[in-house]
């Protein structure tokens, strides 16, 4: 099968996207989901998602980790594929999407700048000095030091296999704060690798910032290995409302792949 793809970056989060209002591409297929991800013997992606169509949004988003298994929400995805939605004409400059985690506006700034409403969050568990939350995929944050010299991969792997986490798995975020920033490096699951920036995970490691620094800022600049990214968010107590997360989404190169020459 000849399958047509773009591939997107946020702040270095890399995607394979495809237009599959079609239905050209097998959900199933985990085989060659994952192949496609691959970075020596395919595209090469930290995920792959589908844009499907929807009777009550402009469009469905569908995400799967390099893995090839479908995954939760993905933050710097769904940045991309509105801007991906947006070269293709579906949308103008404003969506309203559905997602694994329900309904997201999103707002498309300046080309291929990219703002995205995220699920409120609260219920936020505080574990000795660290944080466990859900912002539409689940994120331990914990704050550290000299982050940029740290195993971030050994680290990441030791809480996301250990026996609370190991049976569902979470991303892990390490923390560092800075002069008007925090910096964050995430290792993810489902890559089960550091990755250059995750969104969920920036805007998990920003509320977490906020309930331990607790700041009355209601705006957040996070710096990543791949680029700068902000959030924003209205506050009451522990319970975090009306999130965006903000920054550039960019197409890199679009392509037509053989899918049986790949497996």
């Amino acid at each position: 099968m000849n399958l047509s793809f773009s591939k997107y970056q946020g702040a270095g989060n890399d995607f394979i996207i495809i237009d599959d209002r079609k239905n050209v591409l097998e959900t199933k297929n985990n085989k060659l989901i994952a192949r496609l991800c691959d970075r020596k013997f395919g595209i090469g992606a930290d995920g792959l998602m589908l844009l499907q169509p929807h009777d009550q949004f402009d469009f469905r988003m569908v995400y799967f980790n390099s893995d090839g298994f479908e995954g939760s929400m993905c933050g710097n995805g769904g940045r991309c594929i509105t801007a991906f939605a947006h070269k293709l004409g579906i949308i103008k400059n404003k969506t309203s999407f559905i997602a694994v985690d329900g309904p997201h506006d999103a707002e498309i700034i300046q080309p291929e700048f990219v703002r995205l409403k995220m699920i409120d969050v609260e219920n936020i568990l505080k574990i000795n000095g660290s944080y466990f939350l859900n912002t539409g995929s689940p994120h331990f944050v914990t704050f550290v030091d000299n982050l940029k010299q740290m195993d971030v991969y050994t680290e990441g792997r030791k809480i996301r296999y250990n026996t609370q986490f190991k049976e569902h798995g979470t991303n892990v975020n390490f923390v560092e704060r800075q002069h008007k920033s925090i910096f964050v490096r995430t290792y993810e699951r489902g890559v089960e690798n550091e990755t250059l920036a995750c969104g969920t995970g920036i805007v998990a490691s920003a509320i977490s910032a906020s309930i331990g620094m607790d700041t009355n800022k209601n705006s957040i600049q996070v710096k990543a290995l791949g680029g700068n990214l902000s959030v924003s968010f209205e506050r009451k107590g522990e319970r975090f409302f009306n999130i965006w997360l903000e920054g550039q989404a960019n197409l890199v190169f679009e392509g037509a792949i053989d899918t049986d020459r790949i497996l």
